[in-house]
């Protein structure tokens, strides 16, 4: 038998998957960002251990239970396609005496297996938190993980850049690139921060967070603000801004200028209260790192001219692409400098798709964000106040890294990648029908309470009717 997630039965597998989803958001973290092959492998495990667990739920509930949202199937199709751009059609003439050099779409075949099954991997992650997310009390965990964890690990990240700036840990030392926090990349931190701090402003901005709690999460909200200034990364900054502001529009009704006035009275005080705790925390190098990146004169910083070139690119190979990662060797052709430094990635998402995929990975793009916001704006106006504020925040955060990767390759780190497709969840999730909406905890019973296990029973039958009702129609 095969159900949609509205699950009512909670098995040990279920159990166990769901904290092995919670965990991998804060092991690929910790992890330098999961950018280190042997890391990226014991992610890959966690998804496979994920997937048996699965297996073993319908096993044991007798009934394969998934989320029907159309919003990873994008992941899913990019995997096949990524399979598709290595299938060998006929071979290449004679290279240097070198024959049967097999002739695929991918300039780099064996690149482009890596990042399809890549994608496969985040699909199962993505599809797992879909259905296993299946109660109040699980969103609430995910929601406290996310806020929680954000306001640890920026105060860490803050706590390290005083005290050991070029070593993470301090033991791990970055050469190539400017460390914070565990990212060996500061604009990675940046990133993660967008969306750490997108929850909570979100359940702020709802009004879902109650009168006691708001100093926390005021606090919690500043540090990660505080700790995003610090990295000194410009896309970071600017993300965060358009993140504020799309929460005030979207939290503002059209008519309603003494509200909206109030609310970008608040978004400015926020925004200058971070600024103000960042000059405090790190002097002034705080902002003028700023100012020093856009005067560097390093290769990476020159955009124009990797974009221009990724240009060159797309041209040639407009409606297949090059092939998923095999962007480094696509480059190479098209570069007219010295060659004496390697280019990895387009500094731009949405050139890299159209250049590794050609316009069809750009349709599958295209229907990935159709997807995600025309589901995101039905779920922020939810009657349920908390599950706005989630409906809310998880979208504003995946609208920051958005907007991010028009200047950096943020989501090629696994762990932002990660964190980002558990906002997409949270997004989905937030509109979903749960039986335990409206109910605390579940707690010990005693015998006094068998009335209040009665209704409980009524009203899981009640939801199990009515998802009976939905499958056979």
């Amino acid at each position: 038998m095969i159900r949609m997630a509205d699950n009512l039965e909670t098995t040990w597998a279920s159990k166990l998957l769901f904290f092995l989803l919670c965990l991998t958001i804060i092991f690929t973290t910790l992890a330098y960002g999961a950018v280190h092959q042997p890391i990226i492998a014991i992610f890959y495990l966690l998804v496979v251990v994920i997937a048996f667990l699965w297996a073993f739920d319908a096993f044991a509930s007798g009934a394969l239970h998934f989320n029907k949202s159309l919003v990873a199937l994008p992941l899913l199709a990019a995997f096949l396609y990524g399979i598709f751009q290595v299938i060998p059609f006929g071979s290449l003439a004679d290279i240097g005496g070198v024959s049967g050099i097999p002739r695929t779409i991918s300039l780099d075949p064996f690149s482009t297996q890596v990042s399809a099954f890549h994608f496969l991997a985040f699909f199962i992650f993505l599809a797992a938190l879909l259905t296993f997310i299946d109660s109040a009390s699980r969103l609430r965990k995910i929601v406290w993980l996310i806020t929680i964890f954000g306001f640890a690990f920026a105060f860490f990240a803050i706590l390290q850049a005083v005290l050991s700036p070029n070593k993470i840990y301090g033991i791990y030392e970055v050469e190539y690139a400017t460390p914070f926090g565990s990212f060996v990349n500061r604009h990675n931190f940046a990133a993660y921060m967008e969306m750490t701090i997108a929850v909570p402003l979100g359940l702020m901005f709802a009004g879902a967070v109650p009168k006691d709690r708001r100093l926390l999460y005021v606090t919690a909200i500043a540090l990660m603000g505080i700790a995003l200034l610090l990295s000194g990364s410009r896309g970071g900054l600017i993300s965060l801004l358009t993140q504020i502001f799309f929460l005030v529009i979207l939290t503002t009704e059209t008519k309603s200028y003494g509200q909206l006035t109030l609310k970008i009275g608040l978004a400015i005080l926020l925004v200058a209260t971070i600024i103000v705790g960042s000059v405090l925390i790190g002097g002034e190098s705080s902002l003028t790192r700023f100012a020093e990146t856009a005067a560097s004169g390093d290769f990476s910083a020159n955009r124009m001219y990797i974009w221009g070139v990724t240009l060159d690119i797309i041209k040639n190979n407009f409606l297949f692409g090059a092939g998923l990662g095999a962007f480094p060797v696509a480059y190479t052709p098209y570069d007219v400098l010295s060659g004496l430094e390697r280019v990895e990635q387009a500094h731009n998402d949405y050139l890299q798709v159209l250049a590794d995929a050609g316009l069809i990975g750009f349709g599958i793009g295209a229907f990935f964000l159709f997807s995600l916001f025309r589901t995101g704006f039905k779920n922020a106006k939810s009657s349920n106040t908390f599950r706005r504020g989630v409906a809310l925040g998880s979208l504003a955060g995946c609208f920051a890294i958005l907007i991010h990767s028009v200047f950096d390759f943020v989501l090629h780190t696994t762990a932002v990648s990660v964190l980002f497709l558990t906002l997409v969840a949270l997004v989905v999730v937030s509109g979903r029908r749960m039986w335990d909406v409206d109910e605390p905890a579940p707690k010990r019973r005693k015998r006094s309470d068998s009335s209040r296990v009665i209704s409980l029973s009524e009203k899981r039958k009640k939801v199990k009717s009515g998802n009976s009702e939905r499958l056979s129609s």
